[in-house]
C-alpha cells in the first residue's frame, strides 16, 4: 500500500487524504511506528508517558484520516481537523512535560489538569465516534453521569457519588482510566504485533499462504471455499485481525468462490467467518489475548497455549460447514492446472516463515511478548532489506542460504559475547539499510519498509482508540464498584445453575456484539460476567476465554458485523445478508466454548494428552452433528425427523454430566447410520 493509503482496517469507513495531507499522514504514521519500536526496545520513558504519547499519536492520525461524517475515497483534511489532530498530539505530551508535578500533586488536580483531562476525554470520544460509530461512545458515555449522580440513582444502582474533579482525575491523571491496562497493552504488545503482521504481508506472506491453501485443498469438493478457510487461518497466525484478513485474503478468495458457483453473499460470509477466527489463532492472536494476559497476570504464552485447540476447532467447524454446503449444492473443486503445488510454494517462500518461527520460539521459551515482538520485527525488516542486498550481490539461488547463515552466525556470536539482542538487531538494520541504498533494487526495499511502518500505524488505530475509550468504562466501574454488584446479580439470577449462567453470558456477548467490536465487548463482559463464572467454580482462564470466544462470534452478528461489512465491498452483496449467513456458518462453533468450560482439557488445562485428545474427539463429533443440522446436509439431505437425533447427540457431548457422553456418542452413531441408509436408498 502506498503512503497515501494508510487506513485503519478495523474501521467501517475511512477516507484517504490527498496531496500533501497524504504525505503528512505517512510521515506521522512512520514516526508513530518508530516511537513504539524505540520505547519497546529501550524503555526510555515511564509507562504512563508512553501510554499518553501513544494516545496522542492515535488522536492525531484519527483526525487526519477520518472526517466528521463517515466517507470513502479521498478527502481534503479541513483546518479544524488539522487543529484537532495537533491538539490531540499536544495533549498526549501532557504527562511527559508535567510528569514530576503530577506525581507531587497526585490526588489534588489543578485547574489546568482538569481542563486538559476534559479535552483529552472529549477527543477520545470523538475519535471513537468517527472510527466506530455511536454505539461504543454512547455506552461508555453513560458511565460518566453514573459516577456523578450515584446517590440519586434508583433500582439498587446507587452509590456514594463522586465529584467532577474526582472523575476526571480517575479517567485522565492515573492508570485506571483512558491510560489503563487496555491502553498499556495497545501501546506495547498490540502495536508491535500489528506492525509485525504489516511487514510480513508486505514481504509476500499473503501469496505464500494462498498458494499453500490452493495446493492443499483447491481440487477438493468446494475447493475455493476451503482455500478461503485455510488461507484465512494461516493469515490469522500473523495479524490477529478479522477485518484485515478479509481485506487481504478476501481479495483473492471471494472472487474465486463466486467464479465456481458460490453465490456472492455466501462467498463473503465464508471469508468473514474464517477471517474472524484469526483473533484466536496463535501465535499472534488478536488484541484481546494481550489484554487477557495482562488482566489475569499470566504469561502470554499460556493464553496462546490455551487458545490452540479452540482455534483449531473453530476452523474445523467452518471447514466442515463449507464442505456440507458444497455437498448440498454439488459444488466442484478447481481444475488441477489452477492449483499450484503446496510443496513447491513452500520451497520457494520458506524464508518468509523464519520471522514467524523466531517469534513462536521466543514466546514459548518464556520470553515476554514485548521482547519476542521486537526480535520478530527486526528479523522481518532484515528479511526485506537483506533479500534485496543478497539478491544483487549473490544471485537468486545462493542469496537466502548465505544471507541467513551469515546473519545467524553474527547474531549468535554477538549474543554469546554478551551483546544485547536488541543492539544486534539495531546494528544489523543500520548496516542493511546502508547497503540497500547503494544496490540495485535496494531503494525499493527501503520504500517498502517505510510503507510498512506507515501502514502498520494505520492498522492499529481502531484497536488503540477502542482501548482508550473502554478505559472510561473500566475507570468508572473501578471507582464505583458496580462490576462486583452486577456479577453478584448474575450469580443470584443463575441460582447455582452453571449452564444458565453461561447462556446469560453468551447472550450478553452477542447483544453487545450488535453494536461493539470484539475488544470492548470482551472487556465489558469479562469485567462483569467472568467474575460471576469464577464464583461458580469456573477457572479464570476458562471464564475469560468463554467471553473472548463469544466476543468473536458477536463480531459476525448484524447490524455492525465489521468483518461482513468488509466482505460486502469485495463480494458486492448486502452487508446484512452476509452477516446472517456468516452467523449460520459459525453456528457449529458455538458448542466449543461451552465444552471448554465443562472440560478444561480443551484449553490445555490438563497434563494428560489422552484427556486432551478425548476432549477434542467429543468436540469434533459435536461440531459434526451441529453442522449437519445447520446446513441440513450430512452424507445426504437431513430430513426434519432426524434433526432431534443430531441435536440431542451434540448436547449430550457438550454437557459433562454422568452418562451424557455415552448418550451423545450413541445418538451420533444412530444419526450416522440413518444417513448411511438414506444415502444407499438414494443411490439405489
Amino acid at each position: 500500500m502506498t503512503a497515501a493509503g494508510v487506513v485503519d482496517r478495523e474501521a467501517p469507513a475511512h477516507a484517504r487524504p490527498e496531496g500533501r495531507a497524504a504525505l503528512v499522514v505517512a510521515i506521522v504514521g512512520t514516526l508513530f511506528s518508530l516511537f513504539q519500536i524505540w520505547t519497546a526496545a529501550l524503555s526510555p520513558l515511564s509507562s504512563l508517558a508512553v501510554r499518553s504519547i501513544h494516545v496522542g499519536f492515535l488522536l492525531a492520525m484519527t483526525f487526519m484520516l477520518f472526517g466528521l461524517r463517515p466517507g470513502q475515497g479521498t478527502r481534503r483534511v479541513p483546518w479544524w481537523d488539522w487543529g484537532l489532530a495537533a491538539l490531540g498530539f499536544l495533549l498526549g505530551l501532557y504527562h511527559v512535560v508535567f510528569e514530576r508535578d503530577l506525581i507531587l500533586r497526585a490526588g489534588e488536580p489543578e485547574t489546568m489538569d482538569i481542563i486538559a483531562g476534559c479535552a483529552t476525554i472529549l477527543l477520545v470520544f470523538e475519535a471513537a465516534r468517527r472510527i466506530m460509530g455511536l454505539a461504543l461512545p454512547i455506552l461508555c458515555g453513560v458511565f460518566v453521569p453514573y459516577a456523578l449522580l450515584g446517590p440519586h440513582l434508583p433500582f439498587g444502582l446507587a452509590h456514594r457519588g463522586f465529584s467532577f474533579e474526582q472523575v476526571v482525575d480517575q479517567l485522565f491523571l492515573g492508570t485506571e482510566g483512558i491510560y489503563g491496562t487496555p491502553t498499556f497493552v495497545s501501546a506495547t504488545y498490540i502495536f508491535l504485533f500489528v506492525l509485525f503482521g504489516a511487514f510480513l504481508e508486505h514481504a509476500g506472506m499473503v501469496k505464500l499462504f494462498n498458494d499453500v491453501a490452493l495446493g492443499l485443498v483447491g481440487r477438493a469438493k468446494g475447493g475455493p471455499a476451503k482455500v478461503a478457510v485455510i488461507s484465512s487461518g494461516l493469515m490469522g497466525t500473523i495479524n490477529g485481525s478479522g477485518v484485515a484478513n478479509v481485506l487481504t485474503t478476501g481479495q483473492f478468495t471471494i472472487p474465486l468462490m463466486s467464479r465456481f458457483g458460490y453465490r456472492p453473499a455466501f462467498a463473503g460470509a465464508v471469508e468473514a467467518t474464517a477471517s474472524m477466527g484469526g483473533q484466536i489463532m496463535p501465535p499472534v492472536m488478536g488484541a484481546v489475548a494481550f489484554i487477557m494476559a495482562e488482566t489475569l497476570g499470566v504469561a502470554y504464552a499460556e493464553i496462546a497455549r490455551a487458545a490452540i485447540v479452540p482455534a483449531l476447532l473453530y476452523y474445523a467447524s467452518v471447514f466442515w460447514m463449507v464442505h456440507l454446503e458444497a455437498g448440498r449444492r454439488d459444488l466442484k473443486g478447481l481444475a488441477p492446472e489452477e492449483c499450484p503445488s503446496a510443496l513447491r510454494a513452500l520451497r520457494r517462500g520458506w524464508y518468509l516463515l523464519l520471522p514467524l518461527v523466531a517469534l513462536v520460539t521466543l514466546l514459548f521459551s518464556g520470553y515476554t511478548p514485548l521482547f519476542a515482538g521486537v526480535i520478530g520485527l527486526f528479523a522481518t525488516v532484515c528479511l526485506i532489506l537483506g533479500q534485496s542486498v543478497a539478491r544483487d550481490a549473490l544471485g537468486a539461488n545462493a542469496q537466502r542460504f548465505v544471507f541467513w547463515l551469515v546473519l545467524g552466525l553474527l547474531a549468535g556470536g554477538a549474543i554469546e559475547a554478551g551483546v544485547p539482542p536488541v543492539t544486534v538487531g539495531g546494528v544489523a538494520l543500520l548496516v542493511l539499510a546502508g547497503m540497500a541504498a547503494f544496490v540495485r533494487g535496494g531503494r525499493g526495499a527501503l520504500r517498502l519498509v517505510l510503507s510498512s511502518l506507515a501502514d502498520g500505524a494505520g492498522n492499529a488505530l481502531g484497536v488503540g482508540v477502542a482501548c482508550a475509550l473502554v478505559g472510561v468504562l473500566i475507570g468508572v466501574t473501578t471507582l464505583t464498584g458496580i462490576a462486583s454488584s452486577l456479577a453478584g446479580s448474575i450469580v443470584a439470577l443463575a441460582d447455582g445453575n452453571l449452564l444458565f449462567a453461561l447462556v446469560l453470558t453468551m447472550v450478553a456477548c452477542l447483544v453487545l456484539g450488535t453494536g461493539l467490536p470484539t475488544i470492548p465487548n470482551y472487556i465489558i463482559t469479562s469485567s462483569i460476567a467472568a467474575p460471576a463464572l469464577m464464583h461458580m467454580g469456573v477457572p479464570p482462564i476458562a471464564s475469560h476465554m468463554f467471553c473472548f470466544y463469544f466476543g468473536i462470534m458477536a463480531d459476525l452478528t448484524p447490524p455492525v458485523a465489521l468483518a461482513a461489512l468488509a466482505a460486502s465491498s469485495i463480494a458486492r452483496a448486502g452487508h446484512m445478508e452476509i452477516g446472517w449467513i456468516a452467523t449460520r456458518i459459525a453456528l457449529a462453533g458455538y458448542v466449543v466454548p461451552f465444552m471448554a468450560v465443562y472440560d478444561t482439557a480443551l484449553i490445555g488445562q490438563s497434563d494428560d494428552p489422552l484427556a486432551i485428545a478425548y476432549a477434542m474427539l467429543r468436540a469434533l463429533v459435536a461440531i459434526g452433528l451441529w453442522g449437519a443440522v445447520a446446513i441440513r446436509w450430512g452424507l445426504t439431505r437431513v430430513p426434519v425427523w432426524q434433526m432431534p437425533v443430531a441435536v440431542g447427540g451434540a448436547i449430550g457431548l457438550v454437557l459433562s454430566t454422568p452418562f451424557s457422553d455415552e448418550i451423545g456418542f450413541a445418538l451420533a452413531a444412530v444419526f450416522v447410520l440413518l444417513q448411511v441408509l438414506a444415502r444407499r436408498r438414494a443411490g439405489a
